[in-house]
């Protein structure tokens, strides 16, 4: 496993046009695809700016860190790309993006444990994943999550997650992104 230096919101976005954003994400869609799947979805949910940009940066942990597998290949353990994602993301950022962002994961975990259901829709490479970020969360856990001030935007976040996974979904570039992530930017610091 790699880690990738990024020093400036234009590195941040140089890694959605890079390489490592051309690995599959799950079993048919890459990286790149998955994020600019879920940034669409969630602004045809008509999510807020802030939100838009949590949807299409949430999953940046993996491009830094490389930490892709196939689905052949077990994973050992959690990288915590969820976390990895949200710090690097606080440089631009503040918390309305890196919140949702930093509770993706923890989403993931509450919905399994709340929605019945919910389970039996993950893709795949999320159920795999699902084991190593701990699985269902336990009731404690979830009172915790409510608790968080950003829990319910990392909710619909991980719902937009699970939908940004189709093959061959047109969707904006990068690029047509650059707009709304320089203007959150700017107005942050």
């Amino acid at each position: 496993m790699t880690s990738i230096p990024v020093a400036s919101l234009d590195d941040l976005v140089d890694l959605y046009r890079g390489p490592e954003a051309d690995r599959l994400y799950d079993e048919v869609v890459t990286e790149r695809d998955h994020a600019l799947q879920c940034a669409a979805v969630s602004a045809a949910d008509v999510a807020a700016d802030a939100l838009v940009a949590a949807a299409l940066l949430h999953d940046v942990g993996h491009l830094v860190l490389g930490d892709n597998r196939p689905l052949h290949i077990p994973l050992g353990s959690d990288h915590e790309h969820d976390r990895v994602g949200a710090d690097l993301l606080s440089r631009w950022f503040g918390p309305e993006v890196t919140e949702p962002v930093r509770l993706h994961v923890a989403a993931k975990r509450y919905l399994v444990a709340v929605d019945a259901d919910y389970g039996d829709r993950l893709s795949p490479a999320s159920v795999r994943s699902l084991e190593v970020q701990g699985g269902p969360m336990s009731p404690d856990e979830i009172s915790t999550f409510m608790a968080a001030p950003w829990w319910a935007d990392a909710v619909a976040l991980r719902r937009w997650d699970d939908e940004a996974k189709r093959a061959g979904r047109t969707v904006l570039p990068v690029d047509a992104w650059l707009p709304l992530l320089r203007s959150l930017a700017a107005g942050e610091r």
